[in-house]
């Protein structure tokens, strides 16, 4: 849910957010925001609200459950950083900022959310030979461990986050190895090539030409 009165700003958000495969609510002020029953699983709020202060929104939001709320606003003072933070905020962004920033934060703060709640369900299986226990970062093909290292990891949990979805370059580097990341790709192919063998049979790492990479589960060919 986007939580800001500024349309403009909100329609240029908003369309940054749909490249990048969200559904965005918007809301343009607070009594707006705090009426939405729809779920929602992340919050961008602005404080500048012509009805209401945000960090009063804030803090009945976060009274009510504990959704991630990521503050978006043009006080950019200490004060209002830290007290953002402390009513329940998850992060701060200042005005102005790129689209690709607010990107990097959401996916920051979600990355920090779900595990907890995967560790709670256990580990996560893909197909019937592929199992990724995300609590103790480990990985293992038909039982046996898979020794991967740490970004060959993490770039197999978030290709796995969603089976089949195209992932850009883009996404994928800011996600995997920095928001700020302006050298060349040639890493992640060399990455992906690497997941490509040691996972060899129980997923498929589709590429993209001049877009990116998705990743697709194989069925099981064990004899009946």
């Amino acid at each position: 849910m986007l939580v800001e009165d500024d349309e403009p700003v909100a329609e240029s958000l908003r369309r940054g957010l749909l490249r990048y495969g969200f559904t965005v609510e918007w809301a343009s002020t607070g009594t707006a925001a705090l009426a939405v029953t729809d779920p929602y699983d992340l919050v961008l709020l602005d404080l500048g609200l012509p009805d209401t202060d945000g960090l009063d929104v804030c803090r009945e939001l976060r009274r009510r459950g504990d959704v991630p709320i990521i503050v978006i606003s043009a006080r950019s003072d200490e004060t209002d950083r830290v007290v953002g933070l402390e009513i329940g905020a998850d992060d701060y962004v200042s005005k102005p900022f790129g689209v690709r920033e607010v990107i990097a934060r959401i996916r920051a703060v979600m990355r920090r959310v779900q595990p907890a709640q995967k560790a709670a369900a256990g580990p996560d299986r893909y197909g019937s030979r592929l199992l990724v226990d995300r609590k103790a970062a480990r990985v293992r093909l038909d039982g046996a461990e898979v020794a991967l290292t740490p970004k060959e990891y993490d770039l197999l949990a978030f290709l796995t986050e969603e089976p089949g979805a195209l992932m850009s370059r883009e996404q994928i580097m800011e996600a995997v190895w920095d928001a700020n990341w302006f050298g060349p790709t040639k890493t992640l192919d060399v990455h992906v090539a690497a997941l490509r063998r040691k996972l060899a049979g129980a997923v498929v790492i589709e590429t993209v030409r001049g877009v990116g990479f998705r990743l697709v589960l194989t069925e099981s060919t064990d004899a009946e």
